[in-house]
């Protein structure tokens, strides 16, 4: 099967703050937000998207096809197989326009290789910022604060390049990114193309320590109502974008000799169920501290065939 059609994109776009830990930290913060080891970039487990599509699923057969068997798990692996949905858009406050999607050259290069086993080619080409008090904007940008031109992120303050080339190349990337993580949301996808940034990645690095929501929690006595407990936890804001891939392919148990043709799911009819189960579920919960609202997202699984308007870019998929 050609990799493009058992494989899908997927944005994960956070609606309330999302924890997605990693059990007791060892610093200041007690439960700390995942992150990858080498980078300390932020990503949501696979099996937690997986697992959230799972209950959305009410038909029993489907849901042993496509996430697995729920008992005797070593029959067959499911036919949907979930990457982790690693950080894409980290949203950062500014001084001007409330607030900005922050990203980085090295954050667009691993989504381009992704992009690509999934089917997505000619992607826009990658503006690189020379030092680290630098950043790239796009042509309708509304962050650029106007005397002196800088862009305010945090306590930071940056200077947006002035090539054309360099707006021209983030003007494409916000084109592309806009309709597919907002698609018909006419609204959002101009809020996406005028907060797009594009940082430094040692910048990125010092705004995935700082710019995460760390919040105190306590546990109150019952009869005195003063604190027991308290500890800190860490969540990716509200507005932060994550990427990962789907793929899908039938069950190993599942063999031609096993079950007829007709009765197998095809990669196509998996990933119209997985559409299904989100479309009716509408924000999906992600991660942990759900009984406070914590985790609610959107889920978007995009096709590469899909006819997509990118704007003046043009950039073909």
């Amino acid at each position: 099967m050609d990799a493009c059609m058992d494989t899908r994109l997927v944005f994960v776009h956070a609606l309330s703050p999302l924890h997605a830990g990693t059990g007791q930290g060892i610093g200041i913060i007690d439960l700390p937000i995942a992150r990858e080891k080498a980078t300390g970039i932020p990503f949501l487990p696979g099996s937690s998207l997986k697992g959230s599509l799972r209950d959305l699923c009410q038909d029993k057969e489907k849901q042993k096809v496509i996430f697995g068997p729920d008992k005797n798990p070593e029959e067959h692996s499911g036919a949907a197989q979930f990457s982790d949905q690693r950080l894409l858009l980290l949203p950062i406050r500014s001084l001007v326009g409330t607030f900005a999607w922050a990203t980085s050259p090295y954050i667009l290069q691993r989504f381009v290789r992704e992009a690509k086993l999934a089917g997505f080619n000619n992607l826009p080409p990658i503006p690189k910022p020379l030092k680290e008090t630098d950043c790239v904007i796009t042509k309708t940008c509304r962050l650029e604060y106007p005397n002196p031109k800088k862009i305010f992120l945090e306590d930071l303050d940056l200077d947006p390049s002035d090539k054309q080339e360099d707006k021209t190349k983030a003007t494409c990337w916000a084109d592309w990114l806009a309709p597919r993580l907002f698609p018909e949301e006419p609204d959002w996808q101009a809020m996406l193309k005028e907060r797009f940034c594009i940082v430094h990645d040692d910048l990125l690095s010092f705004l995935l320590e700082t710019a995460t929501e760390v919040s105190a929690r306590i546990v109150l006595k019952d009869d005195t109502k003063t604190a027991d407990n308290l500890w800190y936890e860490e969540t990716l804001p509200v507005e932060t974008v994550l990427s990962g891939l789907i793929l899908a392919k039938p069950p190993l148990m599942f063999t031609k000799d096993s079950l007829p043709q007709n009765d197998r799911l095809t990669a196509t009819e998996i990933f119209n169920d997985l559409k299904g189960l989100i479309t009716r579920a509408g924000a999906v919960q992600l991660g942990g501290k759900a009984t406070v609202g914590h985790g609610l997202c959107t889920i978007k699984i995009v096709d590469p065939l899909a006819n997509v308007k990118v704007g003046e870019c043009n950039v073909n998929t």
